[in-house]
């Protein structure tokens, strides 16, 4: 009778130990050696091991040799979805190409690695963060900005952003580009839409000759050897650089969770390009229609033209995240081109990229 009380008193006891619930205050954040993490209240600790009683899966045993560190939990790092609680880190901040509102949090920097080259982020506060983007020949150099602005509703969020570019060695660091926008989220970390405007400019640097003549026809002579053109007078010549292009953006992204490790991800931007260009003058020989005989050498003036072009890149893709310090992603991505009086151009643009935080 007493074995029998004592058992159902085990029972008991146990039942109630796994269906209380778990202060937060209590919980903890273990990180393994693999970077797998666990979240949960430790019961026990005897130095080679120890208890943890967690939300999902309930006790399991860790051994400390696989274990990387064990951190106080902070609620605002996680949120919770069909009953786990999942990291709310820095990749919660991007889509592909564009970020959103979101802050980074202080201490997590991340890496992204893709296939044209890596780019760094550090966090300087809860509000802002620098990092650097390039190629993998170190050219162009690009520095990229972002400040955040909450607001007393978390699912509404601000957001300012720039990036600040330079050619490098490739063009002897005579190009240069910026783009400024700003942006409004709406949304949590694991689900959102982020609409953003702003302003972009660019100059290749790349120089090229022009020779500039005066308008005119010029008769054309012979002599015993044959007959010639006469060469038109020339009002300027030399090497000339690109003028600078501008174009305001629109961009639209977001994010959406799909399953427990995976999430689909948009992220869409439309240029509105203006260029100035300043066409080679022509020049023709003109033949009697009648005789064939030359005539003379007209020249055509200078003429300045705006050339207006949309460039869109659209890029849907999915996001898979198995570990809380490490992320994959790809995307179908493509840029679309639309000139006044010229066929729409259409170029795919393969986007696979890895996340990294440190």
């Amino acid at each position: 009778m007493k074995n029998s009380i004592l058992i159902i008193f085990l029972l008991m006891s146990s039942f109630l130990v796994y269906s209380q619930e778990i202060s937060e205050d209590s919980l903890k954040v273990v990180t393994m050696n693999n970077g797998d993490v666990r979240i949960g209240q430790i019961l026990n600790d005897d130095g080679r091991e120890i208890l943890l009683l967690t939300k999902d899966v309930g006790k399991i045993y860790l051994r400390k040799e696989n274990i990387r560190s064990i951190e106080p939990f902070k609620a605002e790092n996680y949120q919770e979805k069909d009953g786990e609680l999942r990291g709310v880190g820095p990749f919660s901040t991007r889509y592909y190409f564009t970020t959103n509102s979101l802050p980074i949090k202080k201490g997590e920097n991340y890496a992204m690695v893709h296939l044209y080259g890596p780019e760094v982020h550090f966090t300087v506060s809860n509000r802002l963060s620098i990092g650097v983007m390039s190629t993998w020949m170190a050219s162009p150099f690009i520095v990229a900005t972002k400040f955040t602005i909450p607001t007393h509703n978390p699912k509404l969020n601000f957001g300012l952003g720039t990036l600040l570019g330079t050619s490098g060695y490739l063009n002897t660091f005579r190009g240069y580009g910026g783009l400024h926008w700003g942006m409004v989220t709406l949304g949590d970390r694991m689900n959102n839409i982020t609409l953003s405007a702003g302003f972009s400019y660019m100059k290749t640097g790349i120089k090229r000759y022009n020779s500039n003549y005066v308008p005119g026809t010029y008769p054309a002579y012979s002599d015993a050897w044959g007959t010639y053109f006469t060469s038109p007078p020339t009002v300027t010549s030399g090497y000339t650089t690109n003028p600078t292009g501008t174009a305001p953006v629109v961009g639209i992204g977001g994010i959406a969770k799909v399953g427990k490790k995976a999430s689909f991800i948009f992220d869409a931007m439309l240029f509105f390009a203006k260029q100035k260009r300043t066409n080679n003058q022509e020049y023709s020989n003109v033949y009697d229609p009648i005789t064939g005989a030359p005539s003379y050498t007209y020249v055509g003036p200078i003429e300045e033209t705006v050339e207006n072009s949309v460039i869109a890149f659209i890029m849907p893709g999915m996001r898979f995240q198995t570990k809380e310090n490490r992320a994959f992603q790809v995307a179908l991505a493509g840029m679309l081109i639309a000139n006044k009086n010229e066929d729409l151009q259409a170029y795919p643009i393969p986007m696979v990229s890895w996340f990294f935080k440190f």
